[in-house]
């Protein structure tokens, strides 16, 4: 039986803290890269400015004396050695790929909140037992290429190299073109590289924590997914002269399925997540009754066994109402995750570090995904949430405040600390 010992509240080490202005700094000109007018950034992966911004994080990296490797689909691993280097590393980090129309802090925080890390354990020359590194993933945001999470997915294996691969852009070009042509494809395997244990600290892109006036978030997991397509199929009719009792109109039906998936999502709180994001009806005229319409839905939750009860309740409801109308209703699952509790572990070292730097905290979960999703298969994993202003991210009006950052990056540092030695 092994104890996990903290050595991070050993006497020398409580007082350490981040130099807050550094990290502000850094992100601020990683955020040049890409800058839009508004203030956000847009530095889609695998771009020219994505490249720029894998330049930038790299040389930060080596100099602050790391090693750096980069995988088949270019994840990139900035390295620490510890005193026992044949330890698997202590890892932190996230993506620098953004939104369109994204921010300054989302994922860039992740990545250089670790590289502050690093930089304050060499300014006051602490060695940790283990490596400690500092990874940035290819394509997080799925907003050029899909599937979403996609240099994390290959290092789990959720998905081949050989899929990554080929998905391409809307101009028809590929993730593995793309990689070639900034540089970086490396040669290391994805799914090769040790992990010991992985650390996110991200914006928590809600308004649960400043609407608790919270500082941290000590984040538990992450809310199970299910996309859907749903089509409902009625007939096209004419506005004027068909009579009411007499018309299948097919956006009717599909508005009521859309109300019954808010409702279910208040039906198990609290974490129930229900949402339509996208809606298609045709033919879209303006005196014709809709005849087909096509909508999205989203539905989330905490447990497998939540999410599958909201499925359920879904196709119920949906079924009921096609035979009452009918009309053909049809709810295809697109995509799915499943809820990733993150571990034990790693949570309490999070907590520890808050309550011992003092900030206020809360637990918390994650209805956004991210790469701890998939290294929480691999390693133990846990995230750290800061608040972001109104709760508002991928937009780029995207802010968060800091003292808040600094605050996240601290607690990043004590906890990586105690799993590092």
């Amino acid at each position: 039986m092994s104890t996990v010992v903290d050595r991070s509240t050993r006497p020398g080490l409580d007082h350490l803290r981040i130099d807050a202005q550094r990290l502000w700094d850094s992100l601020m000109e990683l955020a040049k890269i890409g800058a839009t007018p508004k203030g956000g950034v847009c530095r889609l992966a695998l771009t020219d400015l994505d490249r720029q911004g894998r330049d930038l994080v790299t040389r930060w990296g080596r100099e602050a004396g790391m090693t750096v490797t980069i995988d088949r689909i270019g994840n990139g691993f900035m390295r620490r050695p510890g005193r026992n280097n044949a330890l698997p590393p202590i890892v932190t980090g996230s993506h620098i790929d953004t939104q369109p129309t994204g921010g300054k802090f989302d994922g860039n925080y992740g990545v250089l909140a670790g590289l502050e890390v690093v930089r304050t354990l060499n300014d006051h020359g602490i060695e940790t037992e283990a490596p400690i590194e500092v990874v940035f993933w290819t394509n997080e945001e799925g907003s050029r290429f899909v599937p979403v999470m996609m240099g994390s997915g290959v290092f789990a294996k959720a998905f081949s190299l050989e899929h990554a691969y080929a998905s391409t852009d809307i101009e028809g070009k590929s993730v593995k073109d793309e990689l070639a042509r900034i540089g970086y494809v490396g040669t290391e395997e994805p799914g090769a590289h040790p992990i010991g244990a992985y650390f996110e600290t991200h914006i928590e892109q809600g308004p649960v924590l400043e609407d608790n006036d919270k500082t941290i978030g000590v984040v538990t997991g992450v809310l199970g997914l299910r996309w859907y397509d749903c089509t409902v199929a009625g007939m096209e009719a004419h506005a004027g002269s068909t009579p009411m009792a007499l018309r299948r109109d097919a956006l009717q039906v599909a508005t009521r399925i859309m109300q019954e998936v808010d409702a279910i999502a208040h039906r198990h709180p609290p974490y129930g997540r229900g949402t339509v994001g996208m809606v298609h009806v045709h033919p879209n005229s303006r005196n014709v009754i809709p005849g087909r319409v096509k909508f999205s839905i989203d539905m989330r939750n905490a447990t497998d066994e939540l999410v599958e009860r909201m499925d359920a309740e879904l196709r119920a409801f949906a079924a009921r109402l096609s035979e009452e109308s009918s009309l053909a209703v049809s709810i295809d699952l697109v995509s799915s995750f499943v809820p990733q509790p993150f571990d034990q572990g790693c949570i309490e070292a999070v907590a520890r570090a808050a309550r011992k730097l003092g900030y206020s905290n809360m637990p918390a979960v994650s209805g956004a995904g991210h790469d701890a999703v998939y290294m929480a298969r691999l390693a133990p994993a846990a995230m750290i949430f800061i608040p972001c202003k109104d709760g508002i991210s991928h937009n780029e009006i995207e802010d968060a405040k800091p003292e808040h950052l600094a605050a996240g990056c601290n607690v990043l540092l004590h906890a990586m600390l105690e799993r590092a030695g």
